[in-house]
């Protein structure tokens, strides 16, 4: 048990506390192996008391200093009491141009001291403790994520205009890219609105039309990445064209909405019937279309569609994969047993088998099968291929090779395409 001797009320700021007799600092940072919070504590003595009462600064320069050393510990391991104790005396004690000198030397949290009021301009420049005269103890954690961001970006050398800030903000990356984007217009400044929406109304050309279909391979709700590809592509090439003054950040968080409200379209969509949507019909390209088939995977999952039932063979197939694809369960199976005909899918090896009956078993005998291969662009290449298949049987798939009946060339040749990309 402990008892809190200072604090400056809620949020984060580190407490003093008296443990067994003696005051620690006593403060919260990062998390354990359950994302719990950790609390961390290390000795302090009377005259570190005195200062963190009457000084915010020196206390909120002090929780600076000590963030990484709580990083360092990570989920499981024990602070460096030592380090942290050696800081004391130099941040809570030392002259202000001293406290500077260590703070070129040792690490420490800007986007603390920024949340809490610090001058940005003097904390780039060294000045820990003069950037400080104007701390608050209340935290405005916005003004600490701009300010990271900004240093994120002037890492890389980029450096952003009015309008780039203005579209980032529109698209809410301008905080952190990786921030799933979706359209704020009230955040962004009148003024600059309009340029905004210009630009936006020239993604939204370049990609009329376009689609991102789903990917059942990585899941029900998984989207085609290479669609992804494309339209990213696509959008951020016509903003380049007409708006050369953009930074890079701004042009691929244009794309990066486009793509992501193209995906949540095929997501809420039912799963398309494959074999309408490409225009296959019975009869055209081989034998008249399926009246029984059955799925199967890799883990002896199996299930039957027939003819009359309420979806197509396709999209019953793929909703198959969509509910039992994983990273040991990549091939999957379609099988006419009337026919004598089916299909493997080999998403691992990004390649297709066709199976043909040769000879039927007879008087104990096994049949005897003709097995072709065909390498796959894609998930647009195997829901072509599925469909084909479907439609009109192994028959329909002569024009989606070349196939390759030698497993030993078929191999040589998706090692090439392997190493051609």
């Amino acid at each position: 048990m402990y008892d809190i001797v200072f604090t400056r009320g809620s949020g984060w700021i580190p407490n003093v506390i008296r443990e067994d007799g003696g005051l620690k600092l006593m403060l919260g940072a990062g998390a354990d192996a359950n994302h719990d919070p950790r609390t961390f504590t290390f000795p302090i003595g009377e005259a570190h008391l005195a200062v963190i009462r009457e000084d915010l600064a020196r206390h909120l320069l002090l929780w600076s200093a000590v963030l990484p050393l709580c990083d360092a510990a990570g989920t499981r391991g024990r602070l460096d009491e030592s380090a942290a104790v050696a800081l004391l005396d130099p941040v809570l004690l030392g002259a202000p141009d001293d406290i500077d000198a260590l703070f070129r030397r040792v690490p420490w949290d800007g986007g603390r001291l920024v949340a809490h009021g610090a001058d940005t301009g003097l904390l780039e420049r060294g000045r820990v403790h003069a950037a400080l005269r104007a701390a608050t103890g209340t935290p405005n954690e916005k003004r600490a994520q701009e300010y990271r961001a900004v240093r994120r970006r002037a890492r890389r050398g980029t450096v952003l205009g009015p309008l780039d800030t203005a579209v980032l903000t529109y698209t809410g990356q301008y905080l952190h890219g990786a921030t799933a984007p979706r359209r704020r217009p009230g955040a962004v400044d009148a003024a600059l609105l309009p340029e905004v929406m210009r630009v936006i109304a020239v993604a939204e050309g370049a990609c009329a039309g376009m689609r991102i279909g789903r990917d059942p391979r990585r899941g029900k709700r998984a989207t085609d990445r290479s669609d992804w590809g494309r339209m990213a592509a696509t959008v951020e090439a016509a903003v380049r064209r007409t708006h050369p003054e953009l930074a890079d950040d701004a042009v691929r968080s244009v794309g990066f909405l486009m793509c992501a409200e193209a995906a949540d379209r095929s997501r809420s969509a039912p799963v398309p019937d494959d074999e309408d949507a490409a225009g296959h019909h019975p009869g055209r390209g081989g034998s008249a279309r399926k009246t029984a088939l059955t799925f199967t995977d890799a883990q002896g999952a199996e299930t039957t569609w027939v003819a009359g039932a309420p979806r197509m063979a396709a999209a019953e197939f793929w909703e198959f994969v969509g509910d039992r694809s994983a990273a040991d369960n990549e091939v999957f199976t379609i099988e006419d047993e009337e026919r004598g005909e089916g299909i493997q899918l080999h998403f691992y090896a990004d390649s297709l088998a066709r199976i043909t009956t040769v000879r039927a078993g007879t008087d104990g005998s096994a049949p005897a099968y003709a097995v072709e291969y065909t390498l796959v662009d894609g998930m647009g290449g195997y829901r072509s291929l599925v469909s084909a298949f479907v439609a009109g049987g192994c028959a329909a798939l002569d024009r989606h090779g070349p196939w390759i009946s030698d497993v030993d060339e078929f191999e040589r040749a998706r090692r090439r395409r392997r190493g051609a990309r």
